[in-house]
């Protein structure tokens, strides 16, 4: 973990702030709003709470799909941080599934406080066919999204420049602004700069 001083400001002291489970319990405000999304077992709450320099920030489970509701999480006083539920866990009840789809396609789509999607991606075997739904509605809503290709130590050097230089080359044939890097929460690849530009979005 980092000393508390290397962190942007933002990250000094985030908290959780509430849970929705529907649009209507959204804040009401126009606080500026990053989300992070990606599949139940991609390791978004790891990468979350590496990067907020907190263990239990985000909570990680061995049970995938365990979060069921968009979480909200301060980012200093004008912004927050935004856990999305993880998507493509086959045990999940369709009903379930429906509704997590609802929910989440109306905030990427219709949220006005939302700044920039972090969409997380295993390295492994990125792009799956949920990944690419994500990637539409990014697309459509014309909303800047950064992704970050997780579990990067998983693989050489040389494989995951290799898988994300594809990774860019088949986003490039998409409508909108996508950027890809390698990340791992393990070896703290990605976090750094993930840090900066967290900060850089919120005062842009």
């Amino acid at each position: 973990m980092s000393t508390n001083s290397s962190l942007p400001e933002i990250l000094r002291a985030p908290e959780f702030l509430l849970g929705a489970a529907e649009p209507h319990q959204f804040p009401q405000d126009d606080q500026v709003e990053i989300a992070f999304a990606g599949r139940s077992n991609v390791g978004k709450s790891s990468a979350i709470n590496a990067i907020c320099n907190r263990r239990k920030l985000a909570r990680t489970s061995k049970v995938p799909g365990r979060t069921q509701q968009i979480n909200f999480f301060s980012m200093g006083e004008h912004a927050r941080l935004v856990d999305l539920p993880g998507y493509g866990y086959a045990q999940v009840p369709l009903a379930v599934k429906q509704k997590w789809e609802k929910t989440i396609h109306e905030y990427l789509t219709g949220r006005p406080n939302l700044r920039v999607l972090v969409l997380l991606m295993d390295v492994r075997h990125p792009l799956t066919d949920l990944d690419w739904q994500m990637v539409r509605w990014a697309s459509e809503a014309d909303l800047p999204t950064q992704v970050l290709l997780t579990k990067a130590d998983k693989f050489k050097r040389g494989r995951v420049a290799a898988i994300t230089l594809e990774v860019e080359r088949e986003l490039n044939k998409v409508n909108g602004q996508f950027g890809v890097e390698a990340f791992s929460s393990q070896t703290y690849l990605g976090v750094e700069a993930m840090r900066a530009q967290l900060a850089e979005w919120v005062v842009a």
